[in-house]
């Protein structure tokens, strides 16, 4: 036993009192509190300033499925409905997880019903989130392993100088909103070596709105490297919620496999996205039923102005640099709000198309207004697909004259070098002859 460390024993039952009280002493004498092997069975937890929890191989902390028993853990900031929190700290510094064990999760209790045409389960209105770190500072989360998140894994909210690395984050693959890691206009991150795989988004860079309407803060000087990302939703994302600005990102040297976007820009609320840097990156995105936005891109950016009060911010001076891998959609640039698309460089970038299962060739412009509130008579959830009247999901847009490999519309200062394209021959039925392809001029549809 290391003599700066307590040891916390598994016991039999609900350990959530006994656990919360091991945290609050272990923090006030500045003490690791290491958990034995075995499995720790628990409700909401509080993380104070000074915490460091170790979760070492074999011991597993595993939470309640029951939504009330996190009651105390409400978040400001609401995803969905979701307004809770397995462990939330607030207003803390100094936190650290770290360890080699696992933070299991009870995701499959949050499941009530299929849509089999959508390939998603049907999740229950109220979700609670994995770890949620509203405005703390100096974080580190080191080594461990979470299961089956209900909603978003980890949250941090308005953070500053955070180091997360070697994480190991495996959720179902057809649970919407079960986002990896959600980095929340947040500063000064990195993101090293962590393996993702999940139904929704990987690693998302988000400006949420906060419980007085205004934005939280902005995003910037991020650093994600070395990660592999498995996502039925886009792997590495800026958005969708973006009311505050992001800027100053970069992701590095990562692989995504299994996916359906691999990259992806969205900007819907005002906040204005600049400076992003994509390279080293090798991507597998495939089409995933309609359940889930996307169509199988390698890259997608789009600008949506989805409330009339408040356009879309613009989107300027993003860069993909050594980008290899395959798609069976199409790389997608499309500015349909007024602040548009400005300043895009591909370099080096080499991407084999193929036909996927679904032979949609079409891309994907949700979220859009249709998706806050869908009607009482139309079919869909709430910010995720609505039908129209035949049925069809609306946001979903054929290309003009077929599915090109790359298609930009109203972008400005679109710079391609060494940019190649490998396409079937003869081309599939649906695609276009053209492998690029610009529009400029078009007028709004979904703003």
């Amino acid at each position: 036993m290391n003599m700066n460390e307590n040891i916390f024993l598994a016991k039999a039952g609900d350990c959530t009192v006994e656990l919360q009280s091991a945290l609050s002493e272990a923090a006030e004498a500045g003490r690791v509190l290491r958990l034995a092997p075995g499995v720790h069975q628990t409700g909401g937890l509080a993380l104070p300033s000074g915490v460091h929890l170790h979760i070492p191989e074999g011991a597993v902390l595993r939470f309640s499925a029951a939504y009330q028993d996190y009651e105390r853990n409400r978040v400001d900031v609401i995803a969905e409905d979701s307004d809770r929190a397995m462990l939330l700290a607030k207003n803390a510094s100094g936190i650290r997880i770290s360890g080699e064990g696992v933070i299991e999760a009870p995701g499959c209790d949050y499941i009530v019903g299929r849509l089999e045409d959508m390939g998603t389960h049907v999740p229950a209105p109220e979700r609670p989130r994995v770890l949620v770190l509203d405005h703390c500072q100096d974080v580190q989360l080191t080594g461990f392993s979470v299961r089956q998140s209900p909603m978003w894994t980890i949250h941090l909210i308005a953070c500053q100088d955070v180091e997360v690395s070697n994480l190991d984050i495996e959720n179902d693959r057809e649970m919407p909103n079960t986002d990896g890691l959600v980095i929340d206009s947040c500063e000064r991150v990195a993101i090293r070596n962590c393996q993702i795989a999940t139904a929704d988004d990987g690693i998302v860079l988000k400006t949420s709105k906060g419980a007085d309407g205004k934005p939280v803060g902005a995003c910037r000087d991020v650093l994600v490297e070395h990660c592999q990302i498995e996502s039925r939703s886009c792997a590495l994302k800026i958005g969708t919620e973006t009311h505050g600005d992001v800027e100053n990102i970069s992701f590095v040297d990562c692989d995504i496999v299994r996916s359906n976007r691999a990259l992806g820009i969205f900007s819907r609320d005002g906040g204005r996205i600049r400076n992003i840097v994509h390279r080293d990156i090798r991507v597998e995105a495939s089409e995933t039923p309609d359940g889930f936005w996307g169509s199988g891109e390698a890259i997608t950016i789009n600008v949506v102005d989805r409330r009339r009060e408040r356009p879309a911010g613009p989107v300027e001076a993003v860069r993909f640099e050594r980008i290899t891998g395959t798609m069976e959609g199409a790389i997608n640039l499309v500015a349909d709000g007024a602040s548009g698309i400005a300043g895009v460089v591909f370099k080096d970038v080499c991407v084999r198309q193929r036909d996927g299962r679904f032979k949609g060739h079409r891309y994907d412009m949700r979220p859009t207004r249709f998706d806050l509130a869908p009607s009482p008579d139309a079919a869909g959830r709430a910010n995720a697909w609505v039908k129209d009247e035949s049925g069809q999901v609306i946001g979903l847009v054929a290309y003009p004259g077929g599915m090109p490999s790359l298609f930009a519309s109203n972008v400005e200062g679109l710079e391609l070098s060494e940019v190649l394209f490998d396409r079937p021959s003869p081309l599939p039925q649906g695609w276009s002859e053209e492998a690029i392809v610009t529009v400029s001029g078009a007028s709004p549809v979904w703003s």
